[in-house]
């Protein structure tokens, strides 16, 4: 990937984790030699927010998982950007498959959330991605540019692009050990920073990073990291495990 583009590695804790766990895992991150030209945040169930922003080194950003669209109100179960600014965190997931599939959130709410969560300061990942059924029909890139469109049609202004990231993540190969190989990731990453500089700008397309999620692993990471638009990951699974730390140098 171009040196322009910082590389960057996320980890997606999930639903998964104790107080005992999580300290393990910052022990393991404290001690750990990163590359200093990526940058690296984890995402912990919002619970553990706090305690994990304030044990963690500060080389480290902290995300959430979710965030909801308003700043407060009568929303049961949701947390709002600001709540999450308040705590430490400066970055947020939004868009991510399982929230899409299982929780059932369209491709509108998720660009209604990205607009606010940037607007009150706090920087997204945004994911985007398609099913098995729907690679196998050929409508890869319909999908995400569809996704992709929500996103920019919600933002009230081009320079929110500067605080996205794009996480392409095949739901078919999320938590099933399967790996788009690297050219498959590589060919749709191009495709959205094309649709990027026909939709929004040439500038925003070359300095977007756009990285990858699904079941990316210390074995297949480097491999991955060499294509030209793959500019990082978003990792699952490895993510509680050593086998970070070897992902967050895969550029290195």
């Amino acid at each position: 990937m171009p040196t322009d583009r910082k590389f960057f590695v996320g980890g997606n804790w999930k639903m998964n984790g104790s107080k005992k766990e999580n300290d393990k895992l910052i022990e393991m991150l404290t001690h750990a030699k990163i590359d200093p030209n990526t940058e690296v945040l984890v995402a912990p169930p919002a619970l553990y927010l706090p305690s994990v922003r304030e044990k963690l080194d500060k080389r480290f950003h902290v995300a959430a998982q979710n965030c909801y669209k308003v700043p407060s109100g009568a929303f049961t179960g949701e947390v709002s950007p600001a709540m999450l600014k308040d705590v430490g965190c400066d970055w947020v997931i939004l868009g991510h498959s399982e929230r899409r599939h299982i929780l059932l959130e369209t491709d509108q709410l998720v660009g209604e959330k990205t607009n606010h969560a940037i607007s009150a300061g706090v920087n997204v990942i945004a994911c985007i991605g398609e099913k098995l059924e729907e690679r196998e029909a050929g409508k890869t890139e319909e999908v995400c540019f569809r996704q992709m469109e929500a996103i920019r049609k919600n933002l009230s202004s081009a320079d929110m692009w500067n605080h996205i990231v794009i996480a392409y993540e095949p739901v078919w190969a999320i938590g099933t050990g399967k790996t788009a190989t690297e050219q498959q990731a590589q060919e749709v990453h191009l495709a959205v920073r094309r649709w990027m500089e026909e939709k929004v700008s040439p500038a925003v397309a070359k300095s977007i990073r756009i990285i990858y999620g699904g079941s990316v692993t210390a074995a297949n990471c480097r491999t991955l990291a060499k294509q030209p638009d793959v500019d990082g990951f978003l990792v699952g699974g490895a993510s509680l495990k050593p086998d970070f730390i070897e992902i967050c140098n895969a550029n290195a």
